[in-house]
């Protein structure tokens, strides 16, 4: 049996998903699995059961991926989870900021006494007159599962779409529409849009990215969308290119105190993946991969491990082994099981930068004193046998 803990509420409709091998347990400490949304996870101290973290979401800033690394424990998140209701509040932001929707709002409900607000309305309106979409050019930084989307749906708005994106997976290529430009060059892309949205993660090379040498690239009047991490961009040259005019609004769904309250800035109370079908969708996703993991040992979409399938056990006992990506780690798996004449029926192994994953199903039982001979192997990090 399995213990599960949630640090955060988990839609149901994704725990209802664990089999009668799994069960909820309120300590922590217990747990075999973690699940997470937003809960800070960095001062924790992990049981030595915990296996798995999953977090119902793409960020992972609150999980401590190094430490987790080091003890063995995979850290999972649900990438395309939440894709379509951040794609949807993209494009509402792409409309609150061309249209001038917010102001005349307000300004309707400041004049909401006056009993001839019909008649004032025809003449003020002109004041929130704004602009379409259509016909002006987006550019999408990064081509992830929720850029390939905001991309596509743009062209259909009958907007002109540059991509930029070096590291564009295989899946995602095939999904992208054809008429999109592909930006050789992120200053390319500065240069040609008139709304540009970030979808990428935060990491040494993209933090602080929108800066003002990259505004200074970009059209006057430009309008700039952050749905992905706040500090991607610079907040403090953002401020400056708002009150200089260089930038016409600002987009983010991150209130930061430096930001918030700023004349053209839109800032919306992270609501990006805040919908009933995105956390539905991602709590089955983390439980999916919870269970895969725990019974078969497989990982899908581990962002400190590197992801490896071998389907279902097929009556095999299987031997998953955590480990350091260095020399000769294959070689001594292999060698011990031969001197215990073990039998290797299937195995695979993958790595991902510093560390490493290896599977191995074999045909006889596995004994505690083999499990703690491989564990003691240097650069092993936690083994587990699925039997």
């Amino acid at each position: 049996m399995f213990k599960y803990n949630c640090l955060n509420p988990i839609a149901g409709v994704g725990l209802d998903k664990f089999t009668e091998d799994f069960s909820a347990t309120d300590n922590a400490q217990d747990a075999d699995a973690i699940l997470v949304r937003s809960a800070s996870m960095h001062d924790m101290e992990f049981g030595d059961n915990l296996n798995a973290i999953a977090r119902a979401g793409a960020g992972v800033n609150n999980i401590p991926l190094e430490k987790c690394a080091e003890k063995g424990i995979v850290v999972f998140n649900t990438p395309g989870a939440n894709a379509n209701g951040v794609k949807e509040l993209v494009v509402a932001g792409m409309l609150l900021a061309s249209r001038d929707i917010i102001e005349g709002i307000n300004w309707v409900q400041e004049n909401e006494e006056d009993g001839d607000i019909a008649k004032a309305t025809e003449k003020k309106k002109k004041v929130f007159a704004g602009t379409e979409l259509q016909g002006k050019t987006l550019g999408v930084i990064g081509l992830g599962a929720i850029g390939v989307r905001v991309a596509n749906l743009a062209l259909h708005l009958g907007m002109e779409v540059y991509g930029y994106d070096p590291f564009v997976s295989v899946d995602t290529a095939w999904q992208l529409s054809r008429n999109i430009h592909h930006a050789k060059t992120v200053d390319e892309l500065y240069k040609e849009s008139d709304f540009i949205t970030i979808h990428v993660p935060a990491n040494d090379d993209t933090k602080g990215m929108i800066c003002k040498d990259a505004i200074s690239l970009m059209k006057k009047d430009v309008v700039i969308l952050n749905f992905a991490r706040d500090v991607l961009v610079n907040t403090e040259e953002m401020v400056d290119a708002l009150v200089a005019g260089s930038v016409k609004r600002y987009v983010t769904d991150f209130p930061v105190p430096e930001i918030t309250g700023v004349s053209h800035a839109i800032v919306i109370p992270h609501l990006g993946a805040s919908t009933e079908e995105s956390e539905d969708n991602c709590a089955k996703m983390a439980v999916d991969e919870v269970m895969d993991f725990m019974q078969n040992g497989n990982i899908h979409n581990s962002v400190n491990f590197p992801n490896c399938d071998m389907g279902s056990r097929d009556g095999c006992v299987r031997i998953t082994i955590l480990h350091r990506n260095i020399p000769n780690m294959l070689g001594q798996f292999t060698s011990l099981l031969a001197e215990e004449n073990m039998n290797i029926a299937l195995m695979s192994n993958k790595s991902k930068k510093e560390y490493a994953y290896t599977m191995i199903d074999v045909e006889n039982e596995v004994s505690d004193s083999v499990r703690e001979k491989i564990a003691a192997i240097e650069g092993v990090l936690k083994v587990r046998i699925i039997a």
